[in-house]
């Protein structure tokens, strides 16, 4: 039995800032170091950006348009976390729908027909939450099975994919909504370090949804899940973080994360692959989380990947920014449609139909995903 990824949406909020609007943003706050805003136009033009989405107008540096913020360039008094969730609560429910209702569409399938439902986010909090919103507003059975994956990060698709698979495997009448959102700019922080800039710089919002079926004959050019593999790195628990804290969600992220990372992947992947008798010559396609430009520059070099291998996910980087968990079905999205349109770089490629998924988080952790073209 296979689990078949049959369509995989996308949706962003309406607001779409340019790297160069977004550090000119960060030159006005007016609590920050002259040292910092010194750095900012360059770690700006260096990440790799040139597009990002939020919920709120106020990073397009408009007083009389702030949503969220106070309208001054100290930003105080600061949003409060209870002010941010509000904020989560109205938009989060509104993108996770558009990405829901494409995903059926595409799938050819209706509401009714949806067996369960997997709601993917860290950004926020609430209870009803998404997945009651979903279900009133996209018609699904009120008997449908649910599962709430929450506070997991960036990795965390990972997790709705392997439980996804799960539910296949054990019922091959499933019909599995996976619904991924999340507001991260919501979380925006004002504070005078480097990290913090850095984190400011690379976040953005955007929602993605996939449907996966139970299938004992897949048609040619489908993508198939075929297995998962995750790995919690030892003494690595303060290397990045996520934490709720009174002025919104609060992030570390270590500059040392892509060289702890790197170290243990050649390992895993090996480790991985031998469970099924592949190497990494068989794989033809890489989908790599990009937590930042940074990573997928070092995941390029240990494997000496070329730049076709890594192409969409720079490109998902360039055009959306770091979005934590539906990023990576931004990147497969890209991949099935090149697949499906017989694209130059596919088409030139002797595609071996096997290809991997990675992403990282909080732990620190690797998560990995084995995807095959039928």
């Amino acid at each position: 039995m296979y689990t078949v990824l049959e369509a995989i949406a996308t949706a962003n909020p309406p607001y779409k800032l340019t790297q160069s609007e977004a550090s000119n943003f960060m030159l006005q706050t007016e609590s920050l170091s002259e040292a910092i805003k010194k750095r900012i136009p360059s770690i700006y033009a260096n990440s790799g950006i040139d597009y990002r989405y939020s919920c709120i107008p106020d990073y397009a540096g408009y007083l009389p348009e702030f949503e969220l913020y106070p309208p001054n360039w100290e930003l105080i008094p600061t949003p409060t976390t209870s002010d941010r969730n509000q904020k989560y609560q109205t938009y989060a429910t509104k993108l996770a729908l558009q990405a829901a209702q494409q995903v059926i569409t595409d799938a050819g399938l209706r509401p009714k027909e949806i067996t369960h439902l997997i709601v993917v986010s860290c950004t926020g909090f609430s209870a009803p939450g998404i997945d009651i919103q979903l279900i009133r507003q996209l018609g699904l059975p009120l008997t449908i099975a649910r599962t709430m994956i929450g506070f997991m990060g960036c990795h965390a698709a990972f997790n709705g994919l392997s439980t996804a698979h799960a539910i296949c495997q054990s019922d091959r009448q499933a019909k599995v909504l996976l619904v991924c959102v999340e507001l991260c700019s919501l979380h925006f922080q004002v504070a005078d370090t480097l990290e913090n800039t850095i984190i400011n710089a690379i976040f953005a919002d955007g929602a993605a949804a996939a449907i996966l079926t139970a299938s004992q004959l897949p048609t040619q050019g489908q993508l198939i899940y075929r297995d998962g593999s995750s790995l919690l790195l030892e003494e690595t628990t303060d290397l990045m973080n996520w934490t709720i804290g009174d002025t919104g969600f609060l992030m570390h992220l270590s500059p040392k994360v892509p060289e702890v990372v790197a170290g243990y992947l050649p390992a895993y992947l090996q480790d991985f692959l031998a469970r099924h008798q592949l190497t990494q010559q068989d794989l033809d396609f890489w989908a790599i989380h990009p937590g930042g430009r940074k990573i997928i520059d070092k995941i390029q070099s240990i494997f000496t990947l070329s730049d076709r291998m890594v192409a969409d996910s720079y490109e998902v980087l360039r055009n959306y920014g770091n979005m934590s968990s539906p990023t990576i079905l931004f990147i497969l999205k890209r991949i099935l449609e090149n697949k499906k349109s017989g694209s130059k770089e596919l088409s030139n490629a002797p595609f071996s139909h096997n290809g991997i998924a990675l992403a990282f988080g909080p732990g620190l952790s690797i998560e990995g995903c084995l995807l095959s073209f039928q």
